[in-house]
């Protein structure tokens, strides 16, 4: 973690209270979520202070992979540079929203999320078809680990014809699409439990 990384950050309590409790699955539409984060107002802040102070959020677009016919979810194992989250499988791809992801001063608070979600699958995928288009599903939240008190999460879906053709980075370790409904069979991260849970609608 660099000590010169900013992210991008919320106030908690301005947050809507339903956001941010102890697990949190909130179906939502994308102009509800940005147009409440606006509402609440939002900064950049230096990584290392953000990530122990609990009375902010950091945003994190979590986009999760999925075959049209829903049968099958691209997974791999955290081996990255969160090192809480350590030998868990993810369904999300995703990251921090840096200042690189706003172009001006004026830019909104929903073409910066996009562009951090469009970089964060840049950096972590090395092919993927361009025709297959993220969209928004809800936010999930949680209290319960030290890394899920200080965290957020837009989750995106991507939904494909062609799950060979997407390529990993050295990031996403033992990269692989495994049949959704045996995912809870797995050690998973917390967040990839609560994101299934909003993708089934459960």
């Amino acid at each position: 973690m660099s000590k010169k990384e900013k992210v991008l950050c919320i106030k908690r309590n301005l947050l809507p209270a339903s956001w941010v409790q102890n697990k949190t699955i909130v179906p939502l539409e994308l102009d509800k979520f940005v147009e409440k984060c606006c509402d609440a107002g939002f900064e950049f802040i230096n990584r290392p202070d953000a990530e122990k102070d609990v009375s902010y959020k950091q945003i994190i677009p979590y986009i999760i992979l999925q075959t049209l016919d829903f049968e099958k979810t691209a997974m791999y194992n955290r081996q990255g540079s969160e090192k809480r989250l350590h030998d868990l499988w993810s369904i999300g791809i995703g990251g921090h929203i840096n200042p690189i992801d706003m172009k001006t001063q004026t830019n909104s608070f929903l073409k910066i999320l996009n562009r951090g979600m469009e970089r964060e699958l840049n950096e972590e995928l090395e092919k993927r078809p361009k025709q297959d288009i993220p969209s928004f599903v809800g936010l999930i939240s949680e209290d319960v680990t030290d890394v899920g008190k200080v965290h957020l999460g837009a989750v995106f879906r991507i939904l494909t014809n062609s799950p060979e053709k997407y390529h990993p980075g050295n990031e996403l370790f033992q990269f692989t699409w495994k049949k959704t409904k045996k995912l809870e069979q797995l050690n998973l991260e917390l967040w990839s439990k609560l994101a299934l849970k909003l993708l089934s609608g459960r």
